[in-house]
């Protein structure tokens, strides 16, 4: 027959899983996690190339690398925890859009560190922060891509849509017609799609040069329009 003694009635689980805990381990990774959120900061902001450079979103993948550790430490120890975390986390909806993809690819970066960094694995973390830094410093602004542009000229005879067309075909490395639409009072928009040589600014003087143009308008895309 089982007996229950004062010790017993004041027993507390919150207390026996105080004393499991590891301090230093828990240190030691959320520094980590700090300097490699670090490190995700700087490599963002060095090969950031979109419109509006965001630097609260960039704070937030510091946090998200140190949050997450936290949280892998929580779970580590606890099977019933970790279901319930897992359980709680599927629930969340977060809804703000990820425009750009390589904002998805550090978002990831900086959940697989705090992950790493929570569980302990300290070298795996810090070789793989440096090799996939250098291979982002290197390949986003050493490497360049050409980006199309996309050519909204407007005219007010089809003559001069010809003769802007002649000069797209003679000063562009390549281009492509994609629309051309003639409004009520015989006014012509066309869109090209086009690659520039050199000089992309020879190209916008020659066509706003002829007679008839009314207006062009050359964007950017790589992700998001730019004018």
């Amino acid at each position: 027959m089982e007996t229950t003694n004062f010790s017993d009635i004041f027993k507390s689980n919150f207390l026996e899983k105080t004393t499991s805990f590891s301090l230093v381990d828990s240190i030691i990774g959320l520094v980590v996690a700090f300097f490699v959120g670090l490190f995700i900061y700087f490599v963002y902001k060095k090969t950031f190339n979109g419109v509006i450079y965001s630097h609260s979103f960039n704070i937030a993948l510091l946090i998200m690398t140190m949050a997450t550790a936290l949280v892998i430490m929580g779970i580590s120890s606890n099977v019933l925890l970790s279901l319930g975390m897992v359980g709680a986390l599927s629930i969340v909806r977060f809804r703000t859009p990820i425009k750009d993809p390589m904002d998805l690819v550090y978002i990831f970066w900086a959940i697989v560190s705090g992950i790493l960094c929570g569980a302990g694995f300290i070298p795996l973390v810090l070789i793989g922060a440096v090799v996939i830094g250098l291979v982002l410093l290197v390949f986003v602004n050493k490497i360049t891509v050409e980006n199309p542009y996309l050519l909204v000229v407007k005219y007010e005879t089809e003559r001069a849509c010809e003769e802007a067309e002649r000069i797209v075909a003679t000063q562009a490395k390549k281009y492509a017609l994609k629309s051309k639409s003639i409004m009520g009072n015989e006014e012509i928009e066309t869109t090209y799609e086009i690659r520039v040589k050199q000089n992309d600014a020879k190209l916008m003087a020659a066509i706003t040069e002829v007679a008839g143009v009314k207006s062009a308008i050359m964007l950017s895309y790589d992700g998001n329009f730019t004018a």
